[in-house]
């Protein structure tokens, strides 16, 4: 036998005996993990991919034979790749907010008023146990400017039906809503196109 074979064969064994140890850490940790309930997924940070997640997990719930419901807070004034692909399907509840980000319509009280005809048809999905999973988009930013109230926001979504899964994107999520969460995914910024004055494109950020 060469050298370079036995050297061949040590290595895959040694790798065999990793993987063996690392199945075996895996496996016992799916075995404790024997709870079955909806859970509090809240996608935050300054980096991109935050609502493209959620978008992900919704189409993964559809794929599931789920009943989905979305409430894009803030977004609304043009017209989203997301938008447009999951209004096709009946089995998505889809309603955008409608006034654009903050710093365009320059009006607090139009923005209040839209941000809570927002959140009232975002209680009827918290409320509905028909529906697997709720995404508010850029909910965190409402709550930030104090368009819905924080302590409301959490006694829905503590009281939502048991198995409902709900997604929370936006930056600057507050610290109580965080605490209530199962998941907690923070996006950070490396390097962003736009910074290099690359426009917003369709089917990356639109």
């Amino acid at each position: 036998m060469s050298k370079d074979m036995s050297d061949e064969q040590a290595r895959e064994q040694r790798h065999r005996e990793r993987m063996q140890r690392k199945k075996a850490v895996v496996d016992g940790a799916i075995a404790r993990a024997d709870i079955d309930c909806g859970v509090l997924l809240v996608l935050t940070g300054n980096g991109k991919g935050k609502s493209s997640s959620a978008f992900g997990m919704l189409a993964r719930a559809l794929g599931h034979g789920m009943q989905v419901g979305v409430v894009q807070f803030i977004k609304g004034s043009f017209s989203t790749g997301e938008e447009a692909f999951f209004r096709r399907f009946p089995e998505v509840r889809y309603h955008v907010m409608g006034e654009g980000f903050t710093w365009e319509t320059q009006d607090r009280t139009r923005d209040v008023e839209a941000a809570r005809a927002a959140w009232a048809r975002a209680g009827e999905l918290l409320a509905d146990p028909a529906i697997g999973l709720v995404v508010l988009d850029e909910l965190n930013i409402a709550l930030k400017y104090g368009y819905i109230e924080l302590n409301q926001a959490l006694d829905a979504l503590a009281h939502r039906p048991k198995m409902q899964h709900v997604v929370v994107t936006g930056r600057g999520a507050p610290q109580a809503l965080i605490d209530a969460a199962d998941t907690v995914t923070e996006m950070q910024v490396v390097k962003h196109a736009f910074k290099a004055g690359i426009r917003a494109q369709k089917g990356v950020e639109l």
